[in-house]
């Protein structure tokens, strides 16, 4: 649908950047403030306005509660204000006891108890991991889960022309390796010169044969990586790579040192596409790939990571293995999104990584060309990124205001309003520093992609 939209005269290329930014971005805002605001009420917390957007206003109504919902003009988050219009460490506005009655005063945020305005609070984040969790649950419900036993899914079109192998078969070995599952035929996979034809053991419907098959980890393109240079020169998922800068391919291992071994400049490739042969310009670029030894190391890459010349068969999962599966995805997100930051802190990868709302808006709208599964994947991924950031420890964020509540725990009394405020206009002003920078990056990121 988008590359169609992307067809467009004049206005394609732009809607086609921001409207998946915009999808992605509102999804995971409303669900993070929608946790405040269902915690906030549950626990007796009036809110006022629940905004999605900043800025002037293009559409509210009040519901029977007396919240004002609204979507504003730019879509670059959201707000929930609730009854007592909490500061960055929810400390100040305190009911005024000449103007508000005994019942209002219950429902200000600032007189509720510690514990639920630390659930208010929390609530966003955790809401963001809710959301990951079902996506995640959802995607293998739906999809199912790689069999536990090597047994072909779907066969590449370029495969099934030249060899017999069907979907159904079941591989007991390939060159004279046994399979006890699918991931045991990487032991093929750092062949060099690969011959043609390698001899297969399959089971077929209860019989044994013996076929010709194709070396399984041939050039093909099992998916684009955004914003990169493969995705830039038009490269898609399940091309067979025949060429590249005139030296024919003869394995993904072999593509992957003939672009080490080349250096950031135009190329020339050739892929099979369709059964059609389609020539495509390319310019690798440096990027930092960790090595074997935990750090890492600048290689010149394209973007593209391997396919198979089969896939393995998908099996049913039940909801209980499908909400495990979600809790882990998330978990694995998490786990990335702290390495990551370290990495940066310890200055193992350059914070030239980092990417703001530019850079965000340039991968939605990358990924949403490869389909609706994989821009729900995003979404899953940046709501665990953006419930986990929310996390730290930093005044403004709901880490800062759970940071506050556990002196005040701690202290039973409130911190200091000049130190909130000085720490606050800090975290304020690093954070719009940081924002700068990313966007920097982001547009020097752009510049190249488009150059």
């Amino acid at each position: 649908m988008f590359e169609l939209i992307g067809t467009i005269p004049v206005i394609g290329p732009l809607v086609t950047l921001i409207l998946p930014f915009v999808v992605v971005l509102s999804i995971v805002v409303f669900i993070h403030e929608y946790g405040h605001y269902i915690v906030g009420r549950w626990c007796g917390i009036h809110a006022e306005v629940f905004s999605l957007g900043f800025g002037r206003v293009i559409k509210s109504w009040t519901d029977k509660r007396g919240t004002t919902w609204q979507i504003a003009a730019i879509p670059l988050g959201g707000y929930v204000k609730f009854l007592g219009d909490m500061n960055a460490a929810s400390t100040e506005g305190l009911p005024d006891s000449e103007t508000s009655s005994d019942g209002d005063q219950k429902h200000y945020f600032t007189s509720a108890k510690l514990y639920k305005r630390a659930l208010t609070v929390f609530a966003g984040p955790a809401a963001n991991f809710i959301l990951s969790i079902c996506i995640f649950a959802a995607l293998v419900l739906w999809q199912g889960k790689p069999a536990d036993e090597s047994i072909i899914g779907k066969v590449h079109p370029a495969v099934s022309q030249n060899f017999d192998l069907q979907p159904g078969d079941h591989l007991k070995s390939i060159n004279g390796v046994l399979l006890e599952n699918f991931s045991s035929i990487s032991e093929l996979m750092d062949i060099e010169n690969p011959p043609q034809f390698m001899p297969y053991v399959v089971d077929r419907n209860g019989e044994t044969i013996e076929i010709d098959g194709p070396f399984p980890f041939l050039s093909i393109v099992g998916s684009v990586m955004p914003v990169s240079p493969a995705s830039k020169a038009g490269i898609k998922e399940n091309d067979l790579i025949l060429s590249f800068d005139g030296t024919p391919v003869t394995s993904f291992t072999h593509l992957r040192d003939l672009i080490f071994a080349s250096s950031p400049a135009e190329r020339e490739m050739t892929v099979l596409r369709n059964e059609k042969i389609v020539k495509l310009s390319i310019f690798p670029r440096i990027r930092e790939f960790q090595n074997g030894e935990g750090g890492f190391q600048k290689q010149v890459s394209i973007g593209v990571v391997s396919g198979t010349a089969f896939e393995t068969a998908v099996q049913p999962v039940g909801i209980v293995e499908a909400a495990t599966f979600g809790v882990k995805r998330t978990w694995s997100v998490l786990e990335g999104s702290v390495r990551s930051i370290s990495l940066i802190v310890s200055g193992e990868i350059s914070p030239k990584n980092l990417q703001g709302p530019l850079g965000i808006a340039h991968v939605s709208s990358d990924i949403a060309k490869a389909g609706f599964i994989a821009l729900i994947t995003l979404v899953g991924v940046i709501s665990t990124s953006i419930g986990f950031l929310n996390l730290l420890p930093i005044p403004i964020l709901d880490g800062g205001h759970l940071l506050m509540f556990g002196y005040e725990a701690i202290t039973r009394r409130k911190p200091s309003p000049s130190i909130v405020h000085y720490g606050s206009v800090l975290a304020l002003a690093l954070l719009l520093t940081l924002m700068v920078y990313v966007t920097f990056n982001d547009v020097i990121r752009l510049f190249q992609f488009w150059a």
